[in-house]
């Protein structure tokens, strides 16, 4: 399911309150009923699995009432009301809040930003990395519906989300369950608003050409590596660093990519098409999802980004060089082999 035991108990604790002192919504039952947990068909921990295994895999609901032993009705009401529970305990836990660093915490936008510049000595101030995400949905027979989750550029019907990595692999900001048919850089309108009020001078993002298009109050607050066709300056010395600079940026941009990756590695359950005509369930899933990503990286982990921008292996000369070499130790005969390097950005004099 993604998490260790320890994990899973840590959950646990908080989600059982909850579980045990909330009556599962029925048409048949008012609001104020009292809750029955000693009759349940699960206990806490069993809805606490259940929830887990759907969301970190693709099987459907018939494998889960084998699993679990109960009944495909008892699995759709235990379904619902396990993720509600869910989303309601992760936004307790402090390892499961979205939470963007304040203007007044600059201590801790310099930590992010040390965790980059000691990879790549270039990039100053950078502390996160930005990207979208297109979730699968399925077609609505609803024409409103369908025209505005359907992305002409993929021939398929999406929800956009867009998020923001720090360079300790924890999402701080994301905008959920937007309709597919948006340009990422209006999905991240949200986003841009944190960066223009909540984010001290001097201090950015990485990002993939589209995002600088936004408005110009947050330019200077995300940075984009060079594109094909863009005028390099006239000085040898400032071409080379532009093109050492972009990079050095691509390569930390990536990080958004890995954390992708994560999301949708861990989180199966995104491969498929979510229900179209339920957007309150899909941003319940997608909201839980973003906060187990959090729990997941902060007590297992296995997060690419924090394990490649942690600072381990280079506390010391002996771990530095060690750490710095060992990439040409892996993979030297590969780079001296390299064919497809030649197609990366490269300055052509105007003609």
């Amino acid at each position: 399911m993604g998490f260790d035991p320890d994990t899973f108990d840590y959950i646990l604790q908080s989600f059982e309150v909850e579980w045990e002192t909330t009556a599962i919504p029925r048409s048949e039952v008012g609001q104020g009923a009292t809750p029955r947990p000693n009759a349940r068909s699960l206990d806490a921990a069993g809805a606490l699995g259940l929830a887990l295994h759907y969301l970190n895999s693709t099987m459907k609901e018939t494998t889960l009432c084998q699993i679990f032993a109960v009944i495909p009705t008892t699995v759709s009401r235990y379904l619902d009301f396990s993720l509600t529970i869910l989303e309601q305990t992760l936004q307790k836990l402090p390892e499961g809040r979205i939470q963007y660093p304040q203007y007044e915490d600059v201590e801790l936008f310099e930590t992010l930003t040390m965790r980059v510049q000691e990879r790549h000595p270039m990039l100053t101030n950078i502390f996160g990395s930005l990207d979208g995400l297109k979730v699968p949905i399925g077609a609505s027979s609803d024409p409103e519906i369908e025209n505005q989750n359907y992305n002409g550029w993929l021939h398929n019907h999406f929800v956009s989300n867009v998020f923001l990595f720090s360079s300790e692999g924890i999402i701080i900001a994301a905008s959920l369950n937007c309709p597919g048919s948006w340009h990422d850089s209006r999905v991240a309108t949200p986003i841009y608003e944190k960066l223009r009020s909540c984010t001290p001078l001097d201090f950015s993002v990485a990002a993939d050409t589209a995002f600088p298009r936004g408005p110009q109050s947050i330019q200077n607050r995300i940075r984009a590596p060079l594109k094909a066709g863009q005028r390099l300056p006239d000085d040898p010395v400032e071409r080379e660093a532009a093109l050492k600079y972009s990079r050095q940026l691509t390569s930390y941009r990536q990080t958004a990519e890995w954390g992708m990756r994560t999301i949708q590695g861990s989180f199966s359950r995104l491969k498929l098409p979510l229900d179209a005509n339920d957007a309150a369930k899909r941003a319940k899933i997608l909201e839980v999802v973003t906060r187990l990503h959090n729990v997941r990286t902060a007590r297992v982990g296995r997060n690419q980004i924090t394990t490649t921008y942690h600072t381990t292996w280079r506390e010391d000369q002996q771990h530095r060089e060690l750490w710095d070499g060992f990439e040409g130790m892996l993979f030297g005969e590969i780079q001296r082999r390299d064919r497809v390097a030649r197609f990366h950005v490269i300055a052509v004099e105007d003609t």
